[in-house]
């Protein structure tokens, strides 16, 4: 499967690439494009878009776009994702980011990726570890 999104991944264009190839689709392609450019190369590549307006996977009914693909892919009955969700959805949703202590940590790791890596899927890479270790956290958290 194609995934696509908008270039200069934060928090939640992370987050939800790290879930799609642990959880999902080990072997899907991420891309990450112009905003203005997500819907319409979605279409062209037959890819599934997420976090922006429009895209197939968004934020709904106050979730992430994070909290969402766990919903969608029947991912619920893992209680260490769900703890993972709480964090990412504190750090991508302003409003809610001091609803858990880990909230302004994930989102400081997100804008300074952005000041150390300026090639997207490089930087996906380097933050996925970020995402690993806070997974095996939150499986320590929840046993």
């Amino acid at each position: 499967m194609k995934w696509i999104t908008r270039a200069r991944p934060k928090t939640d264009r992370i987050a939800c690439p790290w879930l799609i190839h642990r959880f999902i689709d080990s072997d899907a392609e991420i891309i990450y494009v112009p905003t203005e450019q997500v819907l319409a190369s979605a279409a062209d590549l037959r890819a599934h878009s997420f976090d922006m307006p429009g895209a197939e996977y968004d934020h709904r009914n106050n979730q992430c776009t994070f909290e969402v693909l766990i919903d969608e892919f029947g991912l619920t009955g893992d209680l260490a994702l769900k703890r993972l969700a709480r964090i990412v959805h504190a750090a991508d949703i302003e409003a809610e980011i001091d609803t858990d202590p880990f909230g302004r940590a994930l989102l400081a790791l997100a804008f300074g990726g952005l000041d150390v890596e300026s090639d997207d899927l490089r930087l996906l890479d380097r933050a996925s570890f970020v995402y690993d270790a806070l997974y095996a956290w939150c499986q320590q958290q929840v046993t």
